[in-house]
């Protein structure tokens, strides 16, 4: 046996206060000896037993019944069949969490993973008493509280599950067992019980972490803990990647897109339909004749651009079990025409390279809409730049304190710097006027130049292992043979900043070739080499075409142009205080966020936490001003919906006493056979009232018998003696 609220036993000490009140009664009777006394004790002494018979069991009764009532405020708990002639009742609180992550949406319409998972909850809640304390979380993302703790009513209950259904987010199950702790530790229940209903994905299962067991393990000292798992089909195919793969984003030309699709199944897949939309309509689509288990194909997409102004272009698929990473999508922001300005430090090889590489695709022609300029670097302080939309400084010098603050201005609004090494450049003028602020120009602090040829003047060739960068697409498309004959003789040595990315690096030392760090909107690209063929003979090879023409493309966009993941902050960034004191952003379901703009390392910035929703949101500036497009994606790790099998499960659970339950039937079996505590509160509060009102029934009885009995006349006595006996 063991109480719920062991401290109101306390309160039987209260059982003094009728044993006093009767002592003090007593106390209170005064002795006066007369003459005629004697003729009286005889019959006082008879009446005397009576009344003290009378008062010690209303006493007794007074004493059993507060005893009783404080029992019953002390919740007792008969435990594993103790006691087991004591009346009581079966009750334990409740916490219910569900696997809310968007993996438990994979299946049919109408029986997905998320659809069992209710199915289960309502198994569960057959078997809770009204009034019984009962919780329900949906884990996912932020994790979303539903119940917290309430006395269990069903109508409240299936109103709150009615709120329920799955998020655009994975699950972090190593925060479960802290969750599922707290929860159970809220509830007013001398028992616990914890139902984990998920889908087991094997991601995430087979290799739980020796954190995640030990709070699982302490969750178990607590309350009973059923693992419910309502595993499904492993087939499915996302769309993981959509990115621009060449083409420069202007009015009236088209760029080349590369969808990449996923088979997470563990069949091949035939004749995939890829279907490319701009603004809801369809332009483009593809057909990939076969996925085999486990891979990824890619796929081209033509997007052609109409109109200037941000557009919104998605790859989608079809057919599948899971529709939530079916999508993909991202955001061009397209120009009526693109400026790119090559300043020339050297003796004018750098900048006739550069173009060339720039123009490649064009045929070596210029129009009115693509226009890619060298000047030498003497006449850069004549150049507007507001009509550039990408700077190259190629092998420049040095620059001035004001130029270079001119530059930082002309990053942050949103546009693009290439900056190039070269033979003529004087490291110290530059780190002293672009390097050592607190917001550098140049991702990384230049040293001195170094020889990475070998003993055979063999020069270093790049790391084919490159990051998952937009700029390194299409440098994945050339052969082996091709790539490698890149060689790299001369670099500068470079100290990076913590805010910068190396983008391409030398294979074997790891040195970077090309770092990358964004300033404000804009970002900057610094190669530690030369763009002419004194440190390398890149500009002799596929790589420097292709390389540049990426990097602009990346550059003339906004950082728009960047998807999101959900759970991601989502912002826009102004160099001057907008007119403004709000920023405002509209989710895909047409709800409408207002954002404080704050002002941030030297910039203004209004950033929305936490995007929750997969889609387009639409930001801008306040409510009248034109929107910006953002494009929100899904984390595709959760895709992989493979779950344990039942014996994987049991080998890795094992050990950790969690009771596991995959059907409703096994659930409710599960449930009677480990809820043996039973609850005799009710019964003692019963007892408690039933002997109170006894009490005071008699003791209503006996004052009116004694009030009667003080009503009957008095008999005249004949003599002294009659009267001495009265």
């Amino acid at each position: 046996m063991s109480f719920f609220n062991p401290w109101m036993l306390l309160a039987g000490l209260g059982i003094a206060l009728p044993i006093l009140a009767h002592l003090l009664n007593r106390q209170k009777v005064r002795r006066t000896e007369w003459a005629a006394m004697q003729f009286l004790n005889k019959n006082v002494q008879v009446r005397s037993r009576q009344l003290r018979i009378r008062d010690i069991l209303l006493l007794l009764i007074r004493c059993l019944a507060l005893l009783l009532l404080v029992f019953a405020l002390a919740r007792p708990v008969w435990k594993d069949g103790g006691f087991s002639f004591m009346p009581g009742e079966a009750r334990s609180g409740v916490v219910i969490a569900i696997d809310a992550s968007y993996s438990m949406e994979h299946g049919e319409v109408g029986s997905s993973r998320f659809d069992r998972a209710l199915e289960m909850v309502e198994t569960i809640s057959q078997e809770i008493q009204p009034g019984d304390p009962v919780s329900v979380v949906l884990l996912g993302g932020d994790d979303q509280v539903l119940i917290r703790n309430m006395a269990y009513d069903r109508e409240r209950f299936l109103s709150a599950l009615e709120k329920a259904q799955v998020a655009p987010v994975g699950l972090d199950l190593d925060r479960v067992p802290a969750l599922l702790k707290e929860l159970a530790a809220d509830l007013e229940a001398p028992q616990a019980e914890v139902y984990f209903i998920t889908d087991t994905q094997a991601r995430d299962w087979r290799t739980t972490s020796a954190s995640f067991q030990e709070a699982l393990a302490e969750l178990k000292l607590d309350a009973e803990v059923f693992l419910v798992p309502v595993a499904g089909d492993s087939a499915n195919l996302a769309v993981i990647d959509l990115d621009l793969l060449s083409g420069v984003l202007r009015k009236g030309t088209t760029a080349r897109y590369q969808a990449t699709v996923r088979n997470y199944g563990s069949e091949p897949v035939a004749n995939v339909e890829i279907q490319c939309r701009v603004e809801g309509v369809q332009i483009d689509s593809n057909v990939i004749p076969l996925i085999a288990a486990g891979a990824s194909e890619t796929v081209s997409l033509f997007v052609p651009f109409h109109n200037a102004g941000p557009t919104r272009i998605t790859a989608e698929l079809s057919d599948d079990l899971l529709p939530t990473d079916n999508v993909r999508r991202v955001v061009a922001v397209v120009k009526d025409r693109v400026s790119v300005l090559c300043v020339d430090g050297s003796d004018g090889d750098a900048g006739r390279l550069v173009m060339a590489a720039l123009l490649a695709r064009a045929g070596g022609s210029l129009d009115e809409d693509y226009v890619v300029r060298s000047v030498p670097w003497l006449s850069f302080p004549a150049e507007n730049l507001e009509e550039v939309d990408v700077i190259v400084m190629a092998d420049v010098p040095e620059i001035t304190a004001e130029q270079a603050d001119q530059l930082s201005a002309y990053v942050r609004e949103g546009n693009g710097l290439v900056w190039f090494a070269g033979p003529n450049v004087k490291a110290s003028e530059w780190n002293d006027r672009s390097a050592n602020s607190e917001s550098p120009l140049l991702p990384a602090k230049i040293g001195q130049a170094v020889n990475t040829s070998n003993n055979d003047g063999i020069g270093s060739p790049l790391d084919p292992d490159m990051p998952d960068h937009p700029v390194c697409q299409p440098l994945r498309s050339l052969p082996q043979d091709l790539f490698s004959e890149t060689r790299f003789f001369t670099r500068l040595e470079v100290e990076p900043s913590a805010s910068s990315f190396a983008v391409l690096s030398l294979a074997g030392s790891g040195a970077p070739i090309l770092l990358e760090h964004s300033l404000g909107r804009g970002h900057v690209f610094q190669f530690t080499t030369s763009a002419e063929t004194t440190w390398n003979n890149m500009a002799l090879t596929p790589v420097f075409p292709m390389l540049t023409q990426q990097i602009v493309t990346y550059l003339a966009g906004r950082e728009f142009e960047q998807p999101q993941v959900v759970g991601d902050s989502l912002s826009l960034s102004y160099v001057k205080q907008p007119d403004a004191n709000d920023a405002v952003f509209d989710t895909p379901s047409g709800q409408t966020v207002t954002v404080p703009v704050r002002e941030h390392e030297n910039q203004f910035v209004a950033m929305l936490e936490n995007a929750d929703e997969v889609g387009f949101y639409d930001a801008r500036v306040s409510v009248q001003a034109p929107s910006m497009p953002i494009a929100v994606n899904i984390d595709p790790r959760e895709s992989d919906v493979v779950s344990l099998s039942a014996e994987e499960l049991v080998k890795n659970v094992e050990g950790l006493g969690l009771t596991i339950a995959a059907s409703q039937t096994e659930l409710a079996g599960a449930i009677q056979d480990t809820r043996t505590g039973r609850s005799s509160w009710r019964q003692f509060m019963i007892a408690g009232l039933l002997l109170l009102l006894v009490e005071s029934l008699l003791a209503d009885w006996l004052r009116k018998r004694k009030a009667s009995r003080a009503k009957k006349p008095a008999v005249m006595p004949e003599n002294l003696a009659d009267a001495s006996n009265v």
